[in-house]
């Protein structure tokens, strides 16, 4: 069964061409015309991959990665007319998967779209998960919890934590992390690593200000710990 992708893109003429790219490609594509519409055919069914245009009308494409990101882990394929790289970061941070900057060559959009959803197939080994204090990592069921309650995490971060808890105490630089996570955000920079910590802490810390598991070794990188003494 064809895997189906949903297309978010207002521009009528632009998301046909994507359609038919996306179907010839051997692919199930759907249109929506905005983001209302985008976030109400997800919660109806979920779809394989989403390409998500940045400028859209009623909810913008940054507005409908933050709603999918609290419930649903689907690669995400960004649409946008900027190229800066606070963009591309921004993107990265509110959970898109990969960027593509207008104006495209087709072409390239179906390779991308192929890459994210190869690289959604891969699973990791199976284990027990990964236990650090508070905080489990099951990377068989790509999920976290926290003292018992499940933390939604993006990709990129479910990565990073991963690595951290897999050898805890150890410093990890930037760089190292980076390279953990290549494989899954194409932009994996230093500031790309710092925002998953931010993200992080958010949703592991009691007090993200002053954090007790995700410590920043200054100079160095960051490690994970079973507490603050840790």
């Amino acid at each position: 069964m064809p895997e189906r992708i949903l297309i978010a893109e207002d521009d009528p003429r632009q998301a046909e061409i994507v359609r038919r790219y996306l179907q010839a490609a051997g692919w199930d594509p759907v249109v929506v015309g905005d983001g209302r519409a985008a976030i109400a055919a997800i919660r109806q069914r979920v779809p394989d991959l989403l390409v998500l245009d940045v400028l859209m009308p009623e909810i913008d494409g940054r507005d409908v990665c933050r709603v999918l990101r609290v419930d649903h882990d689907l690669p995400i394929l960004m649409l946008t007319a900027r190229s800066s790289a606070d963009d591309r970061v921004l993107g990265l941070e509110i959970g898109a998967d990969d960027y593509l900057t207008k104006p495209y060559d087709p072409r390239e959009l179906v390779a991308r779209v192929r890459s994210l959803l190869r690289r959604a197939t891969a699973r990791p080994p199976a284990d027990d998960g990964l236990r650090v204090g508070r905080i489990v990592v099951d990377t068989a069921g790509h999920t976290v919890r926290v003292d018992g309650a499940e933390v939604p995490c993006t990709r990129g971060e479910f990565a990073v934590l991963a690595a951290l808890a897999a050898e805890p105490g150890r410093v990890f630089s930037r760089r190292q992390l980076a390279e953990r996570i290549s494989g899954l955000d194409r932009n994996a920079t230093d500031r790309g690593i710092d925002m998953h910590v931010v993200n992080l802490r958010r949703k592991l810390e009691r007090d993200p200000r002053r954090p007790e598991h995700l410590l920043t070794v200054h100079g160095v990188g960051y490690k994970l710990t079973g507490g603050a003494a840790g």
